[in-house]
This record gives structure tokens, sequence and C-alpha cells, in this order.
């Protein structure tokens, strides 16, 4: 199970859960009420087809306990689990209508959520020589779900950034290029944000340009995003700093397009952190069976 890990509140996952059962129309099943008895009880193994990293068995669990609490369900592995192909994670019982019911609201989320759990850890593993380097998500979440893949991410090792509009200030190039309509230069933008927002709160520029960086350095920043930079910039832009001993509270975030063939290289420019989109908005779902067997 990854260290960090913190697990969303029943709350969340039922919500979640409830809403999708609803999308679904699953109380209204026509198919399985019209083929499977009311007092019929089944047995399902849910079960990995591929090797991936489990995330998401709460939601699964929630789903089919919405459709019938008496269901019950024998997880045999906890989320943060490396889960080789074939391995049974969990074992459900109970109305056979409700478990078949809910089967494909569960596995939906269960194979989303592992998903994003997998590439984190995929990721994690390439930079693990890097102990002082942290992979975080992004914003870049599916509406509704941003607890739960942000979970997800912890499920894999990974941290999280920012988790809405309220938690920090990251100015980036659209406000920048509001600021500087009004005259307006970064200097002057960062004291004007620090006396709008709590003292707790830090302030992250986004930079595209090593005079950009350099700017926003000067300027007091707290983060620097270096974005779509290359690695060897960013080394550059990181060791110039730190030779002028000007990083003794600056984080360097890297961000922009980073996968798994380039976020070794990335690691080592000496960046703290490296945000990653793709760990939400483009991993690929994990391949999970459900099988059931009638009692």
């Amino acid at each position: 199970m990854a260290p960090n890990l913190k697990e969303p509140s029943l709350h969340v996952w039922q919500q979640v859960v409830q809403s999708a059962l609803l999308e679904d129309r699953s109380e209204y099943d026509v198919t399985t009420q019209s083929t499977v008895l009311t007092e019929q009880i089944g047995t399902a193994v849910l079960r990995f087809k591929q090797d991936g990293t489990l995330a998401g068995i709460r939601a699964a669990e929630a789903a089919f306990k919405h459709m019938d609490a008496e269901t019950t369900m024998a997880i045999a592995l906890p989320d943060g689990t490396h889960v080789e192909s074939g391995k049974v994670i969990a074992t459900v019982e109970g109305k056979l209508r409700a478990i078949l019911s809910a089967e494909r609201v569960a596995l939906n989320l269960l194979q989303r959520l592992s998903g994003v759990a997998t590439l984190t850890a995929e990721m994690v593993t390439i930079i693990e020589r890097y102990p002082n380097v942290t992979i975080v998500d992004t914003r870049k979440t599916t509406p509704g779900l941003r607890l739960l893949e942000r979970y997800a991410v912890r499920c894999g090792g990974g941290s999280n950034h920012r988790d809405n509009l309220q938690d920090g200030v990251l100015i980036k190039d659209n406000h920048l290029a509001a600021a500087q309509d009004r005259g307006i230069g970064i200097s002057e933008l960062i004291s004007d944000v620090r006396r709008e927002i709590p003292h707790t709160l830090r302030i992250e520029i986004e930079a595209d340009t090593p005079e950009l960086a350099q700017e926003a350095l000067h300027a007091g920043a707290d983060i620097i995003m270096l974005d779509n930079m290359s690695p060897d910039v960013m080394r550059e832009i990181v060791r110039n700093a730190r030779a002028m001993q000007q990083t003794e509270h600056v984080i360097f975030e890297a961000s922009g397009g980073i996968t798994n063939a380039t976020i070794e290289a990335v690691a080592a420019s000496g960046v703290d952190l490296i945000s990653v989109g793709a760990l939400t908005h483009s991993a690929a779902a994990i391949d999970i069976a459900l099988d059931i067997s009638v009692n």
C-alpha cells in the first residue's frame, strides 16, 4: 500500500456510486429482471486480467451494497497493492439480481481508478533513484471523480497538487497577460496577491522561458512551474538559482507533456516536483473481470 495513502470517506464513495447507478438506471435493469429470479443467490469473483495497481475496491463494494444492503464482499487485497494478472481481489455474495445490476458501475470505477494508480506506480518506479523528487497530479480530472482519482494517484505512490482553485495561487500565462494589460509586472502582481490571500497560501508562477523563471524567482514566488521546457534547460535554471543561493524557500516544479519515456530525464534535472496531467486524463483502464457462479 502506498505510504501516504488516505482513503476518502464512505460518504464520498457512496455519493459517486449512487450517481453512477442512477445514470445507469440500475433499479430498472430490464434484462436482469426478466432473466434472473428474485430469490436466486450468486457468488461473483473480481479478478485482474493484467498486471496493475489496485485502487477503488470500496467503490465496487458500495455499488453492490447499494443495490442490496445484505450483499457481502470479502476483500482479498487492499488498495495500493500491485496485482498480477489472474489474481482475485474480492469475492461478492448475495442476490444475483443485485450483483448483476451493479456490475458495470462497479467495474467502471474499479477499472478507471486502478488505471490511474497503475500509471502513477509506473512513473514512481522509473524515478525511484531520485528520492527527493515527487510526482504529483493536476486538476485535469474527470468531472465528479476528482477526489477518487486523486486517491488513486496516492494508491500508486504519487502525491497531489492543489485540490481546487481555493487551495493555492497558480498564476499562469493568461493571468500574466491580464496583469500586463494593466501595466502590472510579476513583482507588483505577487505583492498585490499576497495582500489578498491568507498567509498560509503559497504563490506559484508558471514560466515557459528561462527569463520568466528568473523574473519569478526575483519577484519572490514560492513555487516556479517550469512549463514545457527541456530537461537541459530546467537543469540550467535550477543550477543557476541554487548557485546564487536563491532557492532556500523556492520549489521548482516541472510540467508539460511528461511521459514514461521522459520522466527520468526530468527528474535528473534537479526539480522538486513533477506534475503529470496524464495520470488522470490519459490513464488506460485496467482490465478487470467479474465472473458469476449461481449458488
